[in-house]
């Protein structure tokens, strides 16, 4: 039992459960064997009764009906006195004679297919040996009458002709006798195997529920034993993890320990450990990512003084205005095309609600049509109680109203012909009713789908003017800024202090994201999750670089206030985690 549980247990879920279906379909299989050849025993001896012994055993009675006749009419024959009454009793012989002859055939017909015991076989050489003597007397009998010695006949059939007689009947009895025995062999034997059926067939039975129970109960112990937990709980406790619930708490039983269950049970342990120190971590690089920001702030605040010395910044702005210009020309073209868009959505909405229209139209066309057959299925109906009416009313007539009766009958021929007919055409004109509702469903949600294409263009038409509208107001500002990048030279000195300490708080924040980046790859998440924090770390050790080299050049450029934002924002994503 326990090398049947090692095996089960390093086997697959699919091969535990085909195994233990296996099992009983095996014992199902055995049962149905059995049963079959036991069915086939009784069908045998069955046949062997019915046709092997009851034939041995008629052809017998017939021996026995035409030997006892025999010897009935040869005694009549030699008491008659009369001549004429003689004649038809000497062909009731031969006609008995005859029968016995033909049994006889039948009988030797029956033996040459085999299934003969050796004691069938010996009482029907007794029989035959008897009747090759009783044969002869019975010829020499008649013979004496029919020559019309009467005393000689009477003398030999009262002599050795009735004796041989007795014997020959006494030697059929025996043979039916014995197959009367072989009979009641067979049908005993039969009995017992019904017998023994039963008992095997409840054994059977009761074998296959204890092993079925068995292998049910096996079953579910492997699986309890694999899962931890019954389905539904480890797919909750899966889920809650999966929603970022770790205080979830599980009590696993002693064998549970290896189990899917134990498994996703120290797998959120770790995770829940994992997330506190990210937490932690995340807030430091919180308050590191304070200290750039305020440093560049300030130095945000200087750099508007520096235009003067950046003519060339000035000339990148001026074209950044020409572009600019040329965004602005473009989202005025572009809300043009979206108000077309609109329009034409619109009509595109007005042409669905025509097609909704007219499969209405359709649809009440459809009703009426039905109301129509309806109305002809009526009419047929009458028609065919009248031509009814009017075949008795022909009959009646008689002779004179045979070719009004036949008249009649074309009448409700073409009645019920009608009347199948408009069955035929309501039939259709309901399925075409459906297939219209089908299709009046359809071009009303194309009718709602149309009318969300035509808010969401006109969504797009006002998103275009906002954006029209922004893209005048950037070229302004394009403008404004290019006149400030001439003031920023002044304070270039005064913003290498700041480069430095920003660079300082850089190197920190720098260390910080190194230990955040090692944390966050004790999560196995794919080949994709960590080439992305590889990336992550090459671009946090650029961002470090390029800090280091702003604290020691004398002209360092402007900040990335977009980073600085990114950062705040990834503050905001884990307080919310």
């Amino acid at each position: 039992m326990k090398t049947l549980f090692s095996w089960l247990r390093g086997t697959t879920i699919r091969a535990r459960i085909t195994a233990g279906f296996a099992s009983v379909l095996l014992l199902m299989v055995i049962l149905t064997a059995e049963g079959v050849r036991e069915v086939n025993l009784i069908d045998h001896s069955m046949k062997v009764i019915n046709d092997v012994n009851s034939v041995k055993q008629q052809h017998a009675v017939d021996f026995r009906g035409s030997v006892h006749d025999r010897a009935i009419a040869v005694r009549d024959a030699v008491l008659v006195d009369d001549e004429a009454d003689l004649t038809p009793i000497m062909a009731d012989i031969q006609r008995l004679e005859g029968n016995y002859r033909d049994a006889a055939a039948d009988m030797r017909e029956v033996f040459s297919e085999g299934n003969v015991t050796a004691e069938e076989r010996n009482a029907l050489a007794a029989i035959r040996e008897i009747e090759a003597t009783t044969m002869p007397l019975i010829e020499e009998v008649l013979e004496r009458r029919q020559a019309g010695d009467i005393a000689g006949a009477k003398q030999l059939l009262l002599d050795e002709a009735g004796p041989a007689f007795r014997t020959w009947l006494n030697d059929i009895n025996a043979f039916i006798t014995l197959q009367e025995e072989l009979n009641a062999a067979e049908t005993g034997f039969a009995r017992n195997i019904a017998e023994n059926f039963q008992i095997t067939m409840l054994l059977l039975c009761l074998g296959a529920l204890v092993i079925g129970g068995l292998v049910a109960t096996l079953l579910t112990r492997l699986l309890l034993r694999e899962f931890g937990a019954e389905p539904y709980e480890v797919k909750a406790f899966a889920e809650a993890v999966g929603n970022g619930d770790l205080t979830r708490q599980v009590s696993l039983k002693p064998q549970y320990r290896n189990s899917i269950m134990a498994a996703q049970v120290s797998m959120a342990e770790k995770l829940k450990t994992t997330v506190l120190e990210v937490r932690g971590s995340a807030e430091s690089v919180a308050t590191n990512s304070e200290q750039i920001a305020e440093g560049n702030n300030e130095l945000s605040s200087r750099t508007e003084q520096q235009a003067s010395s950046l003519a060339e910044t000035a000339s990148a702005m001026e074209e950044l205005g020409s572009t600019v210009q040329q965004n602005a020309d473009n989202a005025v073209e572009a809300r043009k095309q979206a108000a077309n868009a609109s329009q034409i959505a619109e009509e595109g909405g007005e042409v669905v609600t025509q097609v909704v229209q007219t499969m209405h139209d359709i649809d009440g066309s459809s009703r009426e049509v039905a109301e129509i057959i309806s109305m002809i299925d009526g009419i047929a109906f009458q028609t065919n109680i009248l031509a009814l009416n009017a075949s008795v009313e022909a009959a009646r007539a008689g002779e004179h109203g045979r070719g009004f009766a036949v008249v009649a009958q074309e009448v409700r021929e073409l009645a019920s012909r009608s009347a199948a007919s408009a069955k035929e055409i309501n039939a259709l004109i309901t399925a075409n009713r459906k297939r219209v509702e089908q299709g009046t469903e359809l071009a009303a949600q194309a009718g709602k789908t149309t009318e969300d294409v035509v808010a969401s263009v006109k969504r797009v038409t006002d998103l275009m003017e906002e954006i029209s509208n922004a893209t005048a107001e950037q070229r302004d500002g394009v403008q404004k800024a290019g006149e400030a990048v001439t003031q920023m030279d002044q304070v270039t000195q005064q913003n290498a202090a700041l480069v430095e300490q920003s660079a300082s708080a850089s190197n920190n924040l720098k260390a910080r994201a190194h230990k955040l980046i090692e944390l966050m790859s004790a999560f196995e998440l794919g080949a994709g999750s960590s080439q992305n924090a590889r990336h992550a770390a090459e671009r946090l050790r650029a961002t470090t670089g390029g800090a280091e080299r702003q604290a020691s050049t004398s002209a360092p450029r402007l900040p990335n206030t977009r980073h600085t934002a990114r950062q705040t924002t990834k503050e905001e994503e884990w307080e919310a985690f």
